[in-house]
């Protein structure tokens, strides 16, 4: 096959032009976004001070909260989803992005807004509280790998 100086260079900028496309940044995605490191010890702390002992379970948290609080949301072990340090981050600082499962709608985010915007935490919360409790958080799970059956069918 003979390509022509022209037509090798419509090949060549077609090319560069796709892997350019391909690997251009979504403006909303987490591409390059790093907080600092936390120190877990201190998300503990963080974990109590900003009150999130009230409304979640957390094996290894002693603090008591005298009252009832509306729901309590059990936070740690074993997930088949991946908790990555963005999903953390994302749950933290925009808890309504994605609801707890396994709790009726009304009980974890009524008036579809999760109940942690009421806690104000965005308002509170420093920076190095944010990334120690991210850390802190980060060991409390396990991920587990779900058996594929490559027969089963998955209704939607």
């Amino acid at each position: 096959m003979d390509i022509s100086h022209r037509g090798l260079r419509i090949l060549l900028a077609s090319a560069i032009l796709l892997v350019a496309t391909a690997c251009a940044p979504d403006p909303k995605s987490g591409s390059g976004f790093r907080l600092p490191d936390g120190n877990a010890d201190a998300g503990k702390k963080a974990f109590v001070d900003l009150g999130c002992h009230v409304c979640h379970q957390l094996d290894g948290i002693d603090a008591k909260f005298e009252g009832t609080p509306a729901v309590r949301v059990r936070l740690g072990g074993e997930t088949t989803r991946v908790r990555t340090y963005g999903d953390l981050v994302t749950s933290i600082i925009n808890p309504s992005h994605r609801l707890a499962t396994g709790y009726a709608p009304e009980v974890v985010a009524p008036e579809g807004k999760s109940l942690m915007e009421t806690a104000a935490l965005n308002d509170r919360m420093t920076v190095r509280q944010l990334t120690d409790l991210v850390a802190f958080l980060q060991g409390k799970y396990q991920v587990v790998v779900p058996e594929v059956n490559p027969y089963a069918y998955a209704y939607p």
